[in-house]
């Protein structure tokens, strides 16, 4: 089992003929691990995919910390250490502020932003961050957490194993993860991000809503000049209008998982653009 900076990582390499598309690197949110992630995103054959259990999740040791700049600093250790240059780093939730944190502490080491279900800044509700801070309102925690991560239509299978493996997370974690979420804020710094982003969201999120996402889209810098020269700084997915008749809108958790057709084109096409980006502007238009 592969780890580097005592943090496990399932590793899957690109298919021969796929050379010239930045590595992605799947960043699981509060509570998560590798797992969380579909098999489809992880086995991408079309680039280098690595996904990350964050220390004291899935099977990396130690403990969780109790800030996003922490867990940032702990990623970039990791990309230092496992040799991975310049990704494209992918973040769900908690994984996508971490990705804005390393974006802002180191944009020359990576190429590229997708968050999903993800925000600027991450308020997290009260019941949550009290509910986790004992195990005699764990249960009641975890039961709201489910009930606002999927929307009404979604598999009763699919809540249940989201509350298994939350049940699975040791409870300080937990709890750190969403006091980390709930403390981090890069409103005023988005426009220091000149990485070309990528914004997800579903139209039924209620732990991170749509105005998140539009937030994110709507002040990333550069948009209008990069677009002109062919790259892509900001786009935003709404995956409502991506579903089929009678399919439930997305909600927090079901941006990971439908609909994987959808997903693994929009990310083959991202991959190109984020290359091209770094063809056209180098280390010095991300520094």
């Amino acid at each position: 089992m592969p780890f580097a900076q005592d943090i496990y990582y399932a590793h899957s390499p690109r298919a021969s003929g796929s050379e010239g598309t930045p590595p992605l690197v799947l960043i699981h949110g509060a509570g998560g691990s590798h797992l969380h992630w579909p098999r489809e995103l992880r086995r991408l054959s079309i680039t280098d995919v690595s996904a990350l259990d964050l220390p004291g999740h899935g099977k990396s040791e130690g403990v969780g910390r109790q800030s996003v700049a922490a867990y940032a600093e702990c990623l970039l250790e990791w990309m230092r250490d496992a040799w991975v240059q310049r990704p494209v780093l992918v973040g769900h939730s908690m994984g996508g502020a971490i990705a804005l944190q390393a974006a802002l502490d180191v944009p020359s080491a990576l190429s590229g932003l997708v968050l999903i279900s993800s925000g600027a800044r991450l308020r997290v509700a009260e019941a949550i961050l009290q509910g986790t801070m004992s195990e005699e309102t764990m249960a009641q925690a975890i039961q709201v957490i489910v009930e606002w991560s999927y929307s009404a239509g979604s598999a009763r299978a699919l809540r249940e194993l989201s509350a298994r493996s939350l049940r699975e997370t040791r409870a300080t974690v937990l709890h750190n993860d969403f006091v980390a979420c709930d403390r981090f804020d890069v409103m005023a710094r988005l426009r220091e991000i000149l990485l070309p982003v990528l914004v997800v969201c579903g139209s039924e999120d209620r732990l991170t809503p749509e105005k998140y996402a539009r937030y994110l889209a709507g002040h990333l810098p550069d948009a209008d000049s990069l677009n002109r020269a062919g790259t892509m700084a900001q786009a935003i997915l709404f995956l409502r209008s991506q579903l089929g008749q009678g399919q439930p809108a997305a909600s927090h958790q079901e941006e990971r998982v439908v609909p994987e057709a959808i997903r693994s084109a929009l990310l083959e096409k991202y991959l190109t653009l984020a290359h091209a980006f770094g063809v056209l502007y180098g280390a010095t238009r991300v520094r």
